[in-house]
């Protein structure tokens, strides 16, 4: 069991990612901001972050790229999922600090396979 903290604005998508997630034997901290959910992975610490892209305020590309850079937050991977599924916005992603990059919505089974091998590496 994990502990991760899903970063997205949308209520329907925290209900299905969260059910989903804690249907699979994980622990779900939720945020609705990118700011937000940048100061709750410092204050929580958790084993993995799902990322959303479109956020109020600063996006997800700008929150992945201060988590992977902050020496506290540097070793919490960062699994973006996000609508936006441009090859160009998967390889800004990548190169922004996550470590992988998923196009909502997400099949269940492909999800939980990318946090495994995230965690897992």
């Amino acid at each position: 069991m994990a502990r991760i903290l899903l970063i997205e604005d949308s209520p329907t998508d925290v209900a299905v990612l969260s059910q989903l997630l804690q249907r699979n034997g994980h622990q779900v901290l939720t945020s609705g901001s990118a700011e937000d959910g940048i100061e709750v992975c410092k204050r929580e610490l958790p084993d993995l972050v799902l990322m959303d892209v479109v956020l109020p305020g600063m996006n997800g590309f700008q929150a992945t790229r201060a988590l992977s850079r902050d020496k506290v937050t540097s070793a919490i991977p960062v699994l973006i999922v996000s609508t936006k599924g441009m090859e160009t916005d998967k390889a800004w992603g990548m190169r922004q600090g996550a470590r992988d990059y998923i196009v909502k919505p997400p099949n269940e089974d492909e999800l939980i396979g990318r946090i495994n091998e995230v965690l897992a590496a």
